[in-house]
């Protein structure tokens, strides 16, 4: 996919905004088009329990697409750090760039957030037993298809009773679909709202 000119990767966008000049300013930040699905000819594929990243163009869903605006700015004006939170999970995930938050770092920090984080008790134990049994059924299928082909008398270690990671949580809605605006879901979920804080839809494939 041709990088869209306005965003193109590089350094002649003007400062890059600290969280201190985000509020002072009170910016209104716009969001990169690969991240609302607003960009003509790309749709990115992004599985937060694999980490994978790729994408493909509509018009021609059969052909996989790499994912070559990973370098781009997440949002213009350009800004250090960016919050991002989804009505699937209770966690709230900070992403810092000192030279500017991109569409890698939006990806990376995601994956990296919901798979290296283990859930806790006490956050197992809020939920019904019937959650608590996806979470667990999650879990087992995650541990297996994060592994490779294998032969046949192979079989992937179960998760560890009472340790499962973040992404676990998400059962089968680990698939990215869109990053949004949504300052009335962020005042109820964190009691404030932020120009640099966002929403994150997962859908299940």
């Amino acid at each position: 996919m041709a990088s869209i000119d306005r965003w193109a990767a590089g350094h002649s966008y003007g400062p890059v905004l600290s969280q201190t000049d985000l509020y002072m300013l009170n910016t209104d930040l716009e969001l990169h088009p690969i991240l609302t699905r607003g960009a003509p000819g790309f749709s990115l594929v992004f599985d937060l329990c694999t980490g994978s990243t790729g994408g493909f163009n509509e018009q021609f869903a059969d052909r996989d697409l790499p994912f070559t605006a990973k370098d781009e700015p997440a949002t213009l004006p350009r800004v250090q750090e960016i919050i991002i939170i989804t009505e699937h999970s209770p966690w709230c995930t900070t992403i810092r760039n000192e030279n500017g938050v991109t569409l890698g770092d939006v990806c990376d920090r995601m994956y990296k957030d919901y798979t290296e984080n283990l859930i806790t008790e006490a956050e197992i134990a809020s939920c019904s037993g019937r959650v608590q049994e996806n979470i667990k059924r999650a879990a087992q299928i995650n541990v297996q298809s994060a592994w490779p082909a294998q032969p046949q008398f192979y079989s992937p270690a179960p998760p560890t009773p009472g340790r499962y990671r973040r992404v676990d949580w998400l059962r089968d809605r680990h698939f990215f679909e869109s990053v949004t605006k949504d300052d009335g879901y962020a005042v109820s979920r964190l009691g404030f709202r932020a120009p640099n804080i966002f929403v994150m839809k997962l859908a299940a494939f």
